[in-house]
């Protein structure tokens, strides 16, 4: 099973990039939002991947963070969502936009991606609405996948001249770690998985710029019993 790649961007097409890592060219599928996030051609990319295998079949997909990763692997579990659908989703609302739509068992905003209609978003939120915590509580992207001796094997395999200054890695989402954070928090304060996402998801809607403090604060007038 290949679980990440870190290689040289060789080309990119409408759904999918080739990864050259040491010689060897490896074609990865991609949300729209991952390949815009990505590097020009030549330069160093690094990326989570799933594969799928089947009789007839074997593709790689590529992500930019575990929690992108995670939620393709559960959207495809999910019956009528399949992997280029996974992606849509994905590439429509990313990763946290998933986590939040399912937390709050919003399925209309799931909808709004391409091919996915009414019934199958509905399955979606209700199939996975007590796995949103667990997603949530991840982090991280790859942040340091092309720094140090990973960079410099792959550089003294490859005699072709040097690629372009390449640009920074993402950095993990603030709006990502503050969720996990106040998830976490809330989770030591004895609320249940679901009920704490939920309400961490509603938080982080009302106010996308909170930081961990202010998200459990709400989350917790949320949370308060009502009357």
């Amino acid at each position: 099973m290949i679980g990440k790649l870190t290689g040289r961007l060789d080309y990119r097409a409408a759904d999918h990039i080739l990864i050259d890592v040491r010689g060897v060219g490896y074609i990865v599928y991609c949300s729209d939002r991952t390949l815009a996030s990505l590097p020009g051609v030549g330069e160093a990319v690094s990326l989570y991947t799933d594969m799928v295998v089947r009789e007839d079949l074997m593709q790689l997909y590529g992500f930019t963070s575990l929690i992108e990763k995670e939620w393709h692997r559960l959207l495809c579990s999910v019956q009528g969502i399949g992997a280029k659908v996974s992606l849509a989703i994905l590439g429509t609302l990313g990763p946290d936009g998933v986590s939040r739509a399912i937390a709050l068992g919003d399925w209309a905003t799931v909808k709004a991606a391409k091919g996915v209609g009414p019934k199958t978003a509905q399955r979606v939120v209700l199939d996975l609405k007590d796995k949103a915590p667990g997603v949530m509580a991840l982090g991280g992207t790859v942040t340091e996948a092309m720094d140090g001796p990973e960079l410099e094997v792959l550089e003294a395999a490859d005699p072709a001249p040097a690629p372009k200054p390449r640009k920074k890695p993402t950095a993990p989402s603030g709006a990502a770690a503050a969720s996990a954070g106040a998830l976490s928090a809330l989770s030591n304060l004895g609320y249940g998985p679901s009920d704490a996402a939920s309400a961490v998801a509603e938080a982080a809607a009302s106010n996308p710029e909170a930081g961990e403090a202010d998200l459990i604060r709400a989350a917790l007038k949320l949370l308060a019993p009502k009357g």
